[in-house]
Parts: C-alpha cells; structure tokens; sequence
C-alpha cells in the first residue's frame, strides 16, 4: 500500500478556461479558469484555485463550497437580497442550496474546497 501524496498549492498547476452556462451571465464578460489540484477517490470533495474577471452570474449551489480570496473583490448576493462583500484575505462558506448572484467586482484568485453535498 502506498503513501498518499501531499497536494502542494506552492507547485505550478494546469488552469484550464472555465467557461459560464449560457444565460447564467447577468452583467459584463466575464471569463474564469480553474484549476483544480486534489479530487478523493469518492468524487464528493475538490480543491484547487479559481479566477475570474469582473462580471456577475447566476449561482445555485448543489454543494458546499470554502473559499478563501487571494485577490481580488466579490459580491454574494442571496435570492432574497441579502448581501456580503469578501476581499483578499477573507476567508467564506457557501453552503449548498445557497441561490443568488456571484459578482467579481476586482479580478479575483481564490483556493476553494468542495464537498459535493450526499444524497
């Protein structure tokens, strides 16, 4: 049996363009890439590093989602209006089931992780 290797953000990754559903997009062009470094032998949890330029998009969360700003400025806005602004540094849960809007209002880089809710 095999030690499991330890995932090392510091080490270059592989971004690769993420494109946004159409009819997701509400207000400018954004365009985001993703990098995901560690998916378990489960397929229910990820983490890796996500970009994305300003614009905002429909969000409808199916999973729980840590995120943590490296750069940047965004906006979550709930469906019912309530609203929280994160910068770098800050540190967020978007817990699955969550609905809104997400708006990168500076170019932001995030580390997330997932955990794809049970059924």
């Amino acid at each position: 049996m095999s030690v499991p290797r330890i995932i090392d953000f510091r080490d270059s990754g592989s971004p690769a363009i993420a494109p946004f559903e159409t009819g997701r997009v509400l207000d400018g062009a954004p365009r985001a890439t993703v990098d995901n470094r560690y998916t378990d032998p489960t397929q229910r949890f990820h983490c890796g590093t996500w970009t994305s330029t300003p614009g905002r998009w429909r969000v409808s969360y199916t999973e729980h989602e840590f995120c943590y700003l490296l750069a940047g400025r965004v906006r979550l806005t709930a469906s019912d209006g309530a609203s929280w602004e994160f910068k770098a540094g800050d540190a967020f849960v978007i817990p699955a089931g969550f609905t809104g809007s997400w708006e990168t209002l500076e170019a932001v880089r995030k580390h997330y992780a997932i955990l794809e809710a049970g059924t």
